[in-house]
């Protein structure tokens, strides 16, 4: 079972309370968090991107690195941990991160892999002149589909002449090439999100919400198995936690109370309304599943609260779930965190 760390990019990691700890990104703060990973045991590493905060007042995520160049910087400061970088593909040309690519692979040979971020919130490319209408809520996985074929094309063969709906690529190259292959990861949580993953993804983190609930994830997991079997291809779930963790459930427990007590309600606000903007999503949308109004304090993921004892018996009830090859982690406080999960709870897994 293969662990991540799902890295804070954005100020406050993914707890929008005024109780829980605050801070701003930087790339000390994640090459530490990184670096502590890679001690531990952690086999990859990713970042998204985010492009516009949630305001509030905790000004939640109005402060944020970039995804590729963050990537790059912690490639060179680390020797097995995988790293994943994350392109929103209607601000970067999927030639121009074909080659990004290919530059932090070879400065992290077979150690680097591609998150493709569709697009859910509007407000993030209309502040730049980039969103297309809320007519691209309808057709954002075919243009990202031919986006990730103008990936594959190039990082396989060096070359793409993909004459698309949406891209028209004439005698595009790439040299140098990777030095191996690039996995795609994917977030869809909707039955289209997952087909195009099962399709075009080797990985799909699953989102969902719940407190001390593991069985949240058997649905969704059960689901990416039914399309990554209709499509022929081996596509992998992991499961996205937030761990809150403490010598005891009380102590765990009492952490996470005061951070539901502290919750800025206003940057929940704006997440709502952006999260509503797609009319056309389905209730298990990523859009839709984030807005949920239980545990919405943390950004609506699946949370663990209790012993590292506790936690550990909850992680072994995921692995068992069909598809499931490693799962990834957020947490409180993340260097923290990541010291204990890898100090105090694998040695307690099945």
């Amino acid at each position: 079972m293969d662990f991540g760390v799902f890295i804070p990019i954005g100020n406050n990691g993914w707890l929008i309370s005024e109780n829980s700890p605050q801070y701003k990104p930087s790339f000390d703060l994640n090459r530490r968090v990184v670096q502590e990973a890679e001690r531990q045991g952690f086999a990859f590493a990713l970042s998204m991107i985010k492009l516009r905060g949630f305001g509030g007042k905790t000004e939640f995520w109005d402060h944020n690195l970039e995804s590729f160049t963050l990537m790059a910087g912690l490639a060179a400061v680390t020797e097995r941990i995988k790293l994943y970088a994350s392109t929103a593909v209607l601000t970067l040309p999927p030639a121009l991160v074909a080659r990004m690519a290919s530059t932090i692979d070879s400065i992290a040979p077979g150690r680097f892999g591609v998150n493709i971020v569709s697009g859910w919130a509007k407000n993030e490319y209309d502040q730049m002149g980039l969103w297309p209408g809320d007519e691209y809520f309808g057709y954002r996985y075919d243009y990202s589909t031919e986006y990730v074929r103008v990936l594959r094309d190039l990082w396989e063969t060096g070359r793409c002449d993909l004459d698309g709906q949406y891209f028209h690529m004439e005698d595009c190259v790439l040299s140098p090439q990777p030095s191996g292959k690039v996995d795609i990861v994917c977030a869809g949580q909707s039955e289209r999100g997952m087909q195009f993953c099962a399709e075009y993804g080797d990985f799909n983190f699953i989102l969902s919400p719940g407190i001390n609930d593991p069985e949240v994830y058997r649905e969704p997991t059960e689901r990416l198995a039914k399309a990554a079997s209709a499509s022929g291809r081996d596509v992998k779930a992991l499961p996205l936690f937030m761990a809150i963790m403490a010598d005891t459930d009380e102590e765990a427990r009492a952490k996470w109370d005061s951070y539901r007590a502290g919750a800025d309600l206003a940057a929940l606000g704006y997440m709502s309304d952006e999260g509503s903007a797609d009319t056309t999503a389905d209730s298990s949308g990523t859009a839709r599943t984030i807005n949920l109004p239980e545990g919405a304090v943390n950004f609506n993921m699946a949370t663990l609260v209790g012993s590292y004892e506790t936690v550990a018996r909850q992680i072994d009830q995921v692995a068992g779930m069909p598809g499931v090859e490693g799962m990834m982690f957020t947490f409180d406080d993340f260097e923290q965190g990541v010291h204990d999960f890898g100090t105090k709870v694998k040695p307690l897994l099945g």
